[in-house]
């Protein structure tokens, strides 16, 4: 039966405003697209925790979770759930008070595991703020411009939202609970929604209790098919658990449970959390999820789904139990015709007006941070006093950060430090970044400018940083680069682009609050004043 739903999201753009690319970029890290009719797991090696996707005709969108970071709510595009580009975001903002916190940026907070519906010509995302509310924003293209937030509930511990729009004209919203704020966890509740989608009707509903064999259900997916009514839900833990999918004849319940997907004998841990769509022409379906792989984050797969009794089977059901094993390699979705290569966008030449959509903040930017200085072709990132109360990265929140792209990568940059000539500490350089950190930073300090690999052990914790190794440079101008595989990572640099001395020792690279570790950039300043410096960076490239 043909799948009656669809996909979107997309988004402006940030203080320094982000683009589309013409071409699709192509990883030199990762591509699952093996070329052969196959793909292999994951479909994108990068941290895009909690995924929903849709289709609208011909085109798959998705989003997932960004916490803290902004833009906010990514806007993927895809033709056949492969190959994959940023398109843009749905938030180019956050509300002030979903983003900081005093000293610091609130980590972990704001946009959690949204959904992504079309409805009546229109794309909406929702998603729950743990402290603040059920948000909602849409768009009559996924390119955006996507609306300004829009508060439909005010609630605290309510996460995971998704809307249903019913054929007899009325809509609903399921979602999970947050025990560090509601108090309860493992339960899912259903309330009506007014039709325009902007706010709730009545009084929510419990519709299923899952403490007994689905501890910590969450996540929520609702959908319609066949006359059931499903709700496609995460359970066990993050890194541990299953898919379990509820259905009833009613959205009120009672509701039906069955696990249809869990790791069973291969390495794909905790397969769960995701979106269910299918192809053009409704001959197949497929999920998109989640697996927690540590350091790197919460990484997207791909997997074939079958219907049995109006049961959906996700992935390989090699005993007939009707649950099914995810897959490592599998044939691409049959969607009419081959399309070419494309992964999301990580390294950038800063060439153009726009940083490339792989960038984000680490909370709310101010226009004056960067500036894409075209004449020069080189990205201008402008020092930004600490606070008062300093300690480390983890505080700042103008980090330009993306995600890790692979498991196995090189990330260099050329950067040229201009500080400003009354006092010395300002710096630049090139940070791992999570709930440890290490950077390679470039300061100037009263004997020059000086080149040091620093560890943060404990960032979370209020720990400081900690010199491993330094180095003077002649100049303000240096190569940085950082090697990472399989989570250690080793850095080095250059003063010519072509001859790298390694600095510092081994760091093993930490994941940050519920996000994967991210690799990128800064410009700080010790103190407040009228004025500051600057970092330019020439360009910041991923290769092998």
């Amino acid at each position: 039966m043909k799948l009656n739903r669809t996909l979107s999201v997309l988004a402006c753009c940030a203080v320094t405003s982000f683009a589309i690319q013409a071409a699709p970029y192509v990883s030199e890290v990762w591509v699952a697209d093996l070329g052969n009719g196959n793909y292999r797991n994951p479909v994108i090696y990068a941290d895009y925790s909690d995924p929903d996707v849709i289709r609208v005709g011909n085109d798959y969108y998705m989003t997932a979770s960004s916490f803290n970071c902004v833009p906010g709510l990514p806007i993927l595009h895809s033709n056949d759930l492969v190959n994959w580009t940023i398109i843009g975001y749905a938030i180019d903002r956050m509300p002030d008070e979903a983003i900081y916190v005093k000293d610091g940026v609130n980590h972990g907070n704001a946009v959690w595991a949204p959904s992504i519906r079309y409805h009546d010509g229109e794309y909406y995302i929702y998603y729950g703020d743990p402290d603040l509310g059920i948000f909602m924003t849409k768009a009559k293209d996924p390119k955006g411009p996507w609306s300004p937030l829009k508060l439909v509930a005010k609630t605290k511990g309510v996460i995971d939202t998704c809307p249903l729009w019913d054929e007899d004209g009325k809509a609903y919203m399921s979602w999970g609970m947050a025990g560090s704020r509601a108090n309860m966890k493992s339960m899912i509740t259903v309330c009506e929604m007014s039709p325009d989608g902007e706010s709730l009707i009545g009084h929510p509903k419990v519709v299923y209790d899952g403490h007994d064999e689905d501890v910590t259900i969450e996540g929520t997916k609702f959908y319609k098919r066949n006359g059931y009514y499903y709700i496609m839900s995460p359970a066990g833990g993050v890194p541990t658990g299953w898919e379990t999918v509820l259905r009833s004849k009613s959205p009120w319940g009672p509701y039906e449970r069955k696990v249809v997907l869990a790791q069973g004998d291969t390495d794909i841990n905790g397969p769960h959390q995701g979106g269910w769509v299918d192809t053009p022409d409704g001959s197949e379906d497929w999920f998109i999820h989640f697996q927690d792989v540590g350091p790197i984050g919460r990484i997207a797969h791909l997997n074939p789904v079958h219907w049995i009794d109006d049961w959906p089977v996700m992935g390989v059901d090699k005993d007939g139990d009707g649950c099914g094993d995810p897959v490592r390699t599998y044939k691409k979705p049959n969607v009419g015709k081959t399309y070419p290569k494309a992964t999301p966008q990580e390294s950038d030449e800063f060439d153009s007006l726009d940083l490339g959509l792989q960038w984000q903040w680490h909370g709310n930017p101010q226009p004056w941070w960067a500036y894409n200085n075209v004449g020069k072709g080189v990205l201008s990132l402008y020092s930004v006093p600490v606070s008062a109360n300093y300690r480390s990265l983890w505080d700042v929140p103008n980090l330009l950060l993306q995600k890790i792209p692979a498991p196995k990568f090189t990330a260099t940059m050329k950067v040229t430090l201009t500080p400003d000539s009354r006092f010395d500490g300002e710096r630049t350089g090139l940070v791992v970044m999570g709930l440890d950190y290490a950077v390679l930073a470039l300061e100037k300090t009263a004997e020059g400018f000086k080149l040091s690999e620093n560890e943060c052990l404990k960032a979370d914790k209020g720990k400081t940083e900690v010199e491993n190794a330094s180095v003077m440079l002649p100049d303000s101008t240096a190569y940085l680069r950082v090697k990472m595989a399989d989570g250690v990572c080793r850095f080095s640099y250059s003063l010519d682009g072509k001859k790298y001395k390694d600095i510092g020792k081994p760091f093993t690279a930490r994941e940050g609050k519920w996000i994967g570790a991210k690799i990128g950039t800064f410009c700080t300043r010790p103190k407040t004043t009228n004025d500051g410096g600057r970092a330019d960076v020439d360009w910041f490239r991923i290769t092998k």
